[in-house]
């Protein structure tokens, strides 16, 4: 009796396990498994629409298109013709005091070229926005001559850095004026492009007060074409590019109706790719007036009496150097149509700037035709003259009209910036 209890027992206990070992599986089983990974794309078959009013529209209007192409007849007896426009920008001063004069109309100028006079085409007065940029030397070089010439209690670099900041938070008027910076040692950087952006123009001040030049060299014709003309470069330091370098558009590429470069570097070139007269004729066909503020001199007062070229090292300047500096940034403010500031001190920098932005704010655009082709690379003498009262004399003994002094006719062909894609 007793065993058979222990046998049914025995038998019931491994039912009961076999149950509770089967319960989990079961239990997964009942529920529905999803897929790991859909197996088709996901998309919708959506239901064809009407073609709407537009769309239709814009079909009809693509054949009609293409039934002309068609149809379309060659006619080889049709020209091209492209006109070239010669623009001065042009300040008048009264030659005894220095004023600026303002409110004259087209039928005060006169233009000629290598003495024939021409018929002016356009004319705007000078109540136009500005575009500039600022072109600052930034070298281990400047950093000695502004410290020679300012001291030891504050950077050199300082020398240069202030007329830039002076202007930028003066004179650059949001929302119509722009301006960019650029800063140059061995070669040209831009620091922020066009832009009427306080803050950003305040930061590319702070980049150049933060920062310390690296190079000696002052290549200062390289980054006058690199300006001009743009080409292949540093990328800009605000835009935070991932690439180091990219293409840079020059200003002659730009479509401002005033445009203008403010210069503020010793004069000195050491290392440039390009010699003197190569920039030369750059700014001659630019025609993009230049108004320099050269810092060498603030050194040469103090030291150019001891710096003969037989006493001074291979490879330093000399007191030649400094005084063929002051010529070339006389000859290049010149031949822009542009003014240059000789600084003999600090103090002096904010009159300079205040008369510069008079100038770029007081310009008369003045245009002519050119009824034939100039053959490229020839250089044309350009004289204004004015005649404030209208009394049909011109006032060449009481006023003085600044503007560019040569026109050179563009060759497509040369002095392309280099590109890279």
């Amino acid at each position: 009796m007793y065993y058979r209890f222990s046998r049914i027992f025995a038998s019931l206990l491994l039912f009961v396990m076999l149950i509770s070992s089967l319960a989990p599986a079961m239990s997964a089983q009942s529920k529905p498994q999803r897929p790991s990974s859909s197996t088709g794309d996901g998309k919708k078959n959506d239901r064809p629409k009407p073609p709407t009013e537009e769309e239709i529209k814009a079909a009809e209007e693509k054949k009609r298109i293409e039934e002309m192409e068609k149809t379309a007849v060659v006619d080889d007896t049709v020209e091209k013709i492209d006109t070239n426009i010669v623009t001065l920008d042009a300040v008048v001063f009264n030659r005894k005091n220095g004023a600026i004069i303002q409110g004259l109309k087209k039928g005060n100028f006169a233009i000629f070229e290598n003495g024939v006079k021409q018929e002016i085409s356009a004319f705007s007065n000078p109540e136009q926005p500005i575009t500039v940029t600022l072109v600052v030397e930034y070298s281990k070089w400047t950093e000695t001559f502004g410290r020679a010439a300012g001291g030891y209690f504050e950077p050199g670099t300082y020398e240069v850095i202030r007329p830039v900041a002076y202007f930028l938070s003066n004179f650059i008027k949001p929302p119509d004026d722009y301006a960019s910076v650029i800063a140059f040692d061995l070669r040209p950087t831009p620091i922020t492009d066009f832009t009427n952006d306080p803050t950003q123009l305040r930061r590319a001040v702070d980049i150049l007060l933060k920062n310390q030049p690296a190079f000696r060299e002052n290549n200062l014709w390289d980054s006058l074409k690199f300006t001009i003309m743009g080409g292949f470069g540093d990328s800009v330091v605000l835009e935070n590019s991932k690439e180091e370098k990219s293409n840079y558009a020059g200003m002659i590429n730009l479509k401002a109706k005033r445009k203008a470069i403010i210069l503020v570097a010793s004069g000195i070139d050491t290392f440039s790719k390009i010699n003197y007269d190569e920039v030369r004729k750059i700014v001659q066909e630019a025609g993009i007036p230049i108004y320099i503020i050269s810092t060498a001199n603030l050194f040469c007062k103090k030291y150019c009496d001891y710096l003969d070229p037989s006493r001074v090292m291979p490879g330093m300047p000399d007191r030649m150097d400094f005084i063929q500096a002051q010529n070339a940034m006389n000859t290049i403010a010149k031949e822009s149509g542009g003014l240059h500031y000789p600084m003999t001190f600090e103090s002096e920098v904010p009159g300079y700037l205040n008369q510069i932005n008079a100038l770029l704010r007081n310009q008369y655009s003045v245009s002519y035709d050119l009824a034939e082709q100039r053959k490229p690379g020839t250089r044309y003498k350009l004289e204004v003259k004015v005649d404030v009262d209208g009394d049909g004399v011109y006032d060449d003994k009481v006023y003085r009209v600044q503007h560019r002094p040569y026109y050179i006719a563009p060759d497509p062909n040369a002095r392309k910036p280099k590109t890279k894609k």
